[in-house]
């Protein structure tokens, strides 16, 4: 293995845990919120229990994303030293606007487990509320340095004159607030379904008490809601890629060949040697519809790009594939759920079919994110900044890739077993 493939493997591994646990770093201080607010209103003591064991899966989770961030941080020096010297002083505000952010976060969180008997309710629910703000804000705020990395506002004057580039540059980005918005609704609709299916296979056992009913509804509410949202943000981030990346929306949807009333393909794998696709169902159309809103738009295929400069096709056509398909499978089980709960409500515990698909659909946030981060970064290889620095010259000329790889591997492996097992001893009280 190159040291370029070893860092590359190195990056995606790590990303590939972080992004787990960034998810549920965001999602979880937001459930929080909500139940601290129904038992603001309610006064119901299961509120108050369910808000008690979801401060501490918080807690845990708040301190497992320090740790793994912490290494995302260092590998970013490490692994990709040509790009921080080129960009660290233009995505530099945005790692660290995202610092502040996180260490809001972390006072609250403190005031929000040891102030629990010691403040008034109204303040102590506040201090969920701002839990769960700081935490969205540094999703938003990272967010900003990849959009960078995507379309690379500034560029030409980074490389002539850096010191003319203003250091808000990274925050002008029209690619920054759809793809902010977008990463962090599927932070909550993973973390939604994730927390549901944790309680509908617990109604599957008998576990079916009023307590865990009122969290399946909290979490559920949180889901549907994020997850009917994700494909009007997903279809302006298709249209912003469109725009400014267009070779990557043609490897998302394989289309090989530049044509107006482009299709939209369902399903389908790509052979980048034969420039063909097998086994797609094609829409006509719909393609050029979505990407600019005429079905007779023209849409840029990969015959206008270099050879040498695409994607891997089949990587990019197929988490594609999988991120759409998991995103509206979410949005199915949560129309059926909704429509047992508003016809029956008091037969949602007793369903065995709705739990299953509640269990079934509990992976499909987190499969979809990871797909859709696959989509967003292997779709802009071979560039690290978009048509302006090789991931290539990106990389750290130093060899003895083995003991990063290795030791990082280790590291976060253990880190999510420990978040398994740390989050098995919680009990609700």
């Amino acid at each position: 293995m190159s040291h370029l493939d070893a860092a590359r493997f190195q990056m995606a591994y790590s990303l590939f845990f972080h992004m787990i646990f960034a998810a549920l770093g965001v999602g979880m201080p937001a459930l929080l919120a909500a139940t601290g607010y129904l038992h603001l209103r309610t006064r119901d003591r299961d509120y108050d229990r369910l808000a008690r064991t979801w401060s501490r899966a918080t807690a845990v989770l708040f301190a497992i994303g320090a740790v793994s961030g912490t290494g995302i941080a260092f590998e970013l020096g490490l692994l990709w030293p040509e790009f921080m010297h080129l960009a660290g002083s233009t995505v530099g505000p945005a790692f660290t606007l995202e610092g502040y952010a996180f260490f809001t976060e972390a006072i609250f969180i403190g005031l929000y487990l040891y102030g629990r008997d010691r403040m008034r309710p109204l303040a102590h629910w506040l201090t969920a509320v701002a839990v769960a703000v700081s935490g969205a804000a540094s999703s938003f705020l990272v967010t900003a340095a990849n959009a960078w990395m995507q379309n690379p506002i500034g560029i030409a004057t980074l490389l002539t004159r850096p010191e003319a580039l203003s250091p808000w540059t990274v925050f002008t980005n029209p690619h920054w607030p759809i793809m902010a918005i977008h990463s962090t609704l599927a932070c909550y609709a993973a973390t939604g379904f994730a927390v549901s299916g944790v309680y509908a296979w617990g109604m599957l056992r008998g576990r079916a008490d009023p307590l865990r009913q009122k969290a399946l509804q909290i979490a559920m509410a949180m889901g549907i809601l994020a997850a009917l949202t994700m494909p009007f943000t997903g279809d302006l981030s298709a249209k912003v890629v469109a725009r400014h990346q267009p070779e990557k929306l043609a490897a998302m949807e394989a289309l090989f060949a530049t044509r107006t009333r482009a299709p939209l393909l369902i399903g389908g794998l790509p052979d980048p040697e034969t420039r063909t696709v097998c086994c797609a169902l094609e829409v006509p159309g719909l393609l050029s519809f979505l990407a600019h809103g005429r079905v007779d738009a023209e849409v840029m295929g990969l015959d206008r790009v270099p050879r040498e400069e695409w994607p891997n096709l089949p990587l990019v056509h197929l988490s594609f594939q999988l991120m759409v398909g998991a995103g509206m499978g979410m949005v199915l089980v949560g129309l059926y759920y909704a429509c047992v709960r508003w016809r029956r409500p008091e037969q949602v515990a007793r369903n065995r079919r709705l739990l299953w698909f509640l269990v079934g659909a509990a992976p499909l946030g987190y499969l979809a994110l990871e797909a859709g981060w696959i989509v967003s970064e292997a779709g802009r290889q071979p560039w690290t900044i978009w048509k302006a620095m090789l991931t290539a010259d990106a990389v750290t000329p130093s060899g003895g890739m083995g003991p990063s790889v290795a030791g990082f591997t280790v590291l976060y492996a253990a880190l999510a077993v420990a978040l398994i097992l740390l989050l098995r001893r919680l009990r609700h009280e």
